[in-house]
């Protein structure tokens, strides 16, 4: 067991510059926060490098005991009340947190799969996190990520997910384009959302399709709607025209789940 009291330690400069998207991947590495995320870590048999553990909280038992012997197991680092909070990403930190390889990052494409979701430079952590938890809902265990899209990896996101992280494969695709053309030569069929169709979710066949989820403000590339085989749009009876992306991709994956519940 090691304890750390001093800021300036160098494992704790680390600790600080895995905030950083260059860094995580300059080190391959990333920080999970929380009882919960460092729990399902170790269940999924996540690559744990280290446990940060806060010396007081300790003492007061905000950590199983069941998960104090798990984590025991690993390389456990014990630092100062002071030192955890200038390296914690939350406002009420639980007194751990854990460095993880990012293992789950891989080129190769899974084509055994009914559909497999696509994200085209979406932006918002929640969003990304929240998606990455209800493709991992449904039984998917993969997804694949455009460059543009915002780092999966992101503290926030991470922490969004609820665990999904450790278990869906993250695909990250240096032109999303030319993957979705490789998709079509798999017989995949790229769907996408739009208001210029009067097709409904409801309408389709959720059989080998890739699923592409646009960004924010300016929704699924052009370029990439141009090449879409099956344009789609979720019905609403209210007057707003269109979803948060992480709903709308809710609602779009739980039409594919009725569909192989009815089969």
């Amino acid at each position: 067991m090691q304890k750390i009291t001093s800021k300036d330690n160098e494992f704790i400069k680390h600790i600080k510059k895995l905030k950083d998207k260059k860094y995580r991947d300059l080190n391959n590495e990333y920080m999970i926060e929380g009882i919960k995320l460092v729990k399902e870590a170790i269940q999924e048999k996540a690559e744990i490098k280290q446990i940060i553990i806060c010396e007081e909280c300790d003492n007061t038992e905000i950590i199983p005991k069941e998960l104090t012997y798990e984590i025991a197991k690993y390389e456990c680092i014990y630092v100062t009340k002071q030192i955890f909070n200038s390296i914690t990403e939350v406002k009420n930190p639980q007194g751990i947190l854990a460095v993880v390889s990012k293992e789950n990052t891989e080129n190769g494409i899974d084509y055994s799969q009914d559909i497999i979701v696509a994200l085209d430079d979406l932006q918002d952590p929640g969003n990304l996190g929240t998606i990455l938890r209800t493709v991992d809902s449904i039984g998917l265990t993969q997804i694949l990520v455009s460059k543009g899209t915002a780092d999966c990896f992101n503290p926030k996101v991470v922490r969004s997910t609820m665990g999904a992280i450790f278990r869906v494969k993250i695909i990250e695709c240096e032109d999303l384009k030319n993957t979705l053309k490789e998709m079509k030569n798999h017989h995949f069929k790229i769907m996408v959302t739009s208001l210029q169709t009067n097709n409904s979710i409801y309408d389709v066949d959720y059989n080998k399709k890739v699923i592409v989820v646009g960004n924010e403000a300016n929704g699924v590339e052009k370029e990439i709607q141009d090449m879409a085989d099956e344009k789609v749009k979720i019905p609403m009876l209210g007057k707003t025209e269109s979803l948060n992306a992480s709903v709308a991709t809710g609602i779009v994956l739980y039409e594919y789940v009725r569909q192989r519940l009815n089969k």
